[in-house]
């Protein structure tokens, strides 16, 4: 039995399918390649010594879904193929409306017509939209996201319940997680956006190896300890070990379940930087910059759920985080395209 893996080539599903791997598992990933490198894949492969199959292709084309699901006896779909931006979303909306929730939808009609009814869902934090007191848990109603990309994820999040209520036997797992960050500890994979990167921890690597003059924080008036936004931050290798546990959870019944994956503690932009200094020992050049469309200040988890019903529990620490995502960077200074 197969493990499909949509997006497995992008910074979190190249970890994810490395931890599949060790935890014995066949693979088959599948990504359209739009933000990613098949050379994350090349590396899993390298560094685990096992196979994994690679098909290139996206999860809004059904004829390349029914082939996969008709060539291999799947039983599990961990669905990460989305587009990720908050501040490209508010700019091209119907873009992220097409890619995350068509094509969730589509993928599900393939997995439907297989026989496929394990999944687990990347979803985010930012269903919970903006008013709640910290820290967010499962309880809490979702809201109303302020930016697109966030307006997706819930809309997923919708239909997938709504799934659950159906004639089929679906086991769904909603992992709202938070600000995935850090790499793999052996530095062979990490997070390498195409262009300009969105996140914090890629652009402050850049920075420090010189390919940007600087970082901008985008708002320094927010009512937060030094006024920049404050995030909880959790290691790559953390998360897709939730992900694996909830994998396993939702074999025991079918439904919907939801889980937090966060370490249970914010910490600012400013405190990032000044972590990252410290450890890589480069000097980081930051600007202030107005806040952009559809951020909220502060976001952090209560991960006691995930604890309890999953035995999971973030392990590592912000230095943990930012030591692993600067050896990556040093080690591969132009991410996977030259070593």
């Amino acid at each position: 039995m197969f493990v499909l893996v949509t997006g497995g080539s992008g910074y979190i599903g190249s970890h994810m399918v490395f931890s599949l791997l060790e935890a014995g598992h066949d693979i088959i990933v599948l990504d359209n390649l739009c933000n990613s490198s098949e050379l994350s894949i090349n590396r899993v492969r390298e560094i685990t010594g096992k196979k994994i199959l690679f098909v290139q292709g996206d999860v809004r084309d059904r004829k390349v879904l029914n082939k996969l699901f008709s060539d291999y006896d799947v039983s599990d779909v961990l669905h990460f193929a989305g587009l990720k931006s908050v501040g490209e979303s508010c700019c091209h909306p119907l873009m992220y409306y097409e890619s995350n929730v068509a094509g969730t939808v589509v993928l599900c009609q393939a997995m439907a017509a297989a026989g496929v009814f394990n999944l687990v869902f990347s979803s985010s934090a930012t269903v919970y939209g903006d008013g709640h007191p910290m820290p967010l848990h499962e309880t809490l109603p979702t809201g109303s996201p302020t930016n697109p990309y966030g307006r997706s994820k819930l809309m997923i999040e919708m239909l997938l319940e709504d799934l659950t209520d159906s004639v089929h036997p679906w086991s769904i797992a909603l992992l709202r997680y938070f600000n995935p960050i850090g790499a793999h500890e052996s530095g062979v994979i990490g997070e390498d956006p195409l262009g300009v990167p969105n996140n914090l921890l890629p652009y402050l690597g850049q920075v420090a190896m010189g390919r940007r003059e600087c970082v901008s924080i985008f708002g320094n008036d927010y009512p937060t300890l030094d006024g920049t936004g404050v995030r909880d931050y959790i290691h790559v290798m953390d998360l897709v070990e939730g992900h694996l546990c909830a994998m396993q959870a939702i074999h025991k019944s079918s439904g919907l379940r939801v889980w937090n994956l966060g370490t249970g503690r914010g910490y600012s932009v400013l405190e990032v930087i000044h972590t990252y200094e410290k450890i890589s020992g480069c000097n980081i050049a930051y600007r202030m910059a107005p806040r952009r469309p559809g951020d909220v200040a502060a976001c952090w988890a209560d991960p006691g759920l995930a604890a309890k019903e999953l035995g999971w529990k973030a392990k590592r620490g912000l230095n943990d985080m930012v030591r692993d995502a600067w050896y990556w960077q040093k080690k591969n200074p132009y991410g996977y395209q030259i070593s």
